[in-house]
């Protein structure tokens, strides 16, 4: 694209934008975000970006205001005549609320990709959906992105021999596998057998495949309250399991996660900067990898009009 490539930020994740202007060599874009007395957020771009490639850095985690402050930016950017906005979404918040599962509930995740278009954004970049079908709701192009070259260079530094990869349930299992595959050719997999009596909270039932003797390396898309990864952790070893390793994109650690992470048979929790991590929960046990090179190849190709097919592994 023609139009000179600029980077903007909310106030979500100002770190991980800032590696990624390190990586793209290029300087973070003046924006103001802040507050006014009552709490309505005021945004001003404090630079021309007319006709401009503008790309905004933004995971929408709670609270609302993440995901209020990147449509704002948008609609900004539009409205001072930038010639196309990408949102960079290195956490898509609502992605669990992908369909109806019960009477009278929304999609909100449908709901979400309509208010980011209609606020503007030209195509979205994003990294490991919790529902891959979400980019179905979109009328506008998606790049969706997945961490596991990240992940899977830092394992092999670390080694992974005599690892077996454990899906958190069976609806991970394809992705568990293909992790898997990554590692190693003769890496097997497990299947943690769970029910979900409620959101949040969820029980383990069994352990499908063979853990005995083994380092466990349990591959999610994302640390919650982590309830059921304590619970997953406690199961394979009693199951025999040598260590458990949890692996995970998204560190969202709400409620008393870093707690129970902190007093369970979990050895590491390796997660990546999609979601800025406070000092409060940087324990020793967790690991932070950061995913900027990677969002900054996809902006680099994106803004040049190249291929990014390669990165969508």
């Amino acid at each position: 694209m023609e139009g000179q490539l600029k980077v903007f930020t909310g106030r979500a994740n100002e770190p991980l934008a800032r590696k990624i202007c390190q990586h793209l060599d290029v300087t973070l874009g003046d924006a103001e975000v802040r507050n006014f007395a009552d709490g309505e957020i005021r945004v001003n771009i404090n630079e021309s970006v007319r006709g401009s490639d503008a790309f905004v850095v933004q995971p929408t985690q709670p609270p609302a205001d993440n995901l209020l402050e990147l449509l704002l930016m948008i609609d900004a950017l539009k409205r001072a005549s930038a010639e196309r906005v990408t949102a960079v979404i290195p956490y898509y918040g609502y992605a669990r609320q992908d369909r109806k599962d019960q009477p009278r509930v929304p999609v909100s995740s449908k709901l979400i990709a309509n208010l980011l278009e209609r606020a503007g954004t030209d195509r979205v970049l994003t990294m490991e959906l919790h529902a891959e079908q979400i980019q179905a709701f979109f009328d506008i192009p998606v790049d969706h992105l997945y961490s596991t070259p990240i992940l899977v260079d830092y394992l092999e530094k670390r080694g992974a021999a005599n690892t077996v990869v454990v899906a958190p349930d069976a609806g991970r299992a394809n992705r568990a596998r293909g992790f898997a595959r990554r590692l190693g050719d003769s890496i097997p997999i497990a299947i943690i057998d769970k029910r979900r009596p409620e959101p949040n909270r969820a029980e383990v039932m069994n352990v499908v495949g063979e853990v005995s003797g083994l380092d466990a390396l349990i591959f999610d898309d994302m640390i919650d309250t982590g309830g059921t990864l304590v619970s997953a952790a406690a199961a394979l070893v009693e199951c025999g399991a040598r260590s458990v390793t949890a692996v995970a994109t998204h560190g969202i650690l709400s409620d008393q996660a870093v707690e129970r992470l902190l007093h369970s048979a979990i050895t590491e929790v390796v997660v990546t900067d999609t979601i800025e991590l406070p000092p409060h929960k940087r324990i020793d046990k967790i690991k932070v990898l950061t995913v900027s090179p990677l969002l900054a190849e996809a902006i680099f190709r994106t803004h040049r009009g190249e291929s990014v097919s390669s990165l969508f592994i």
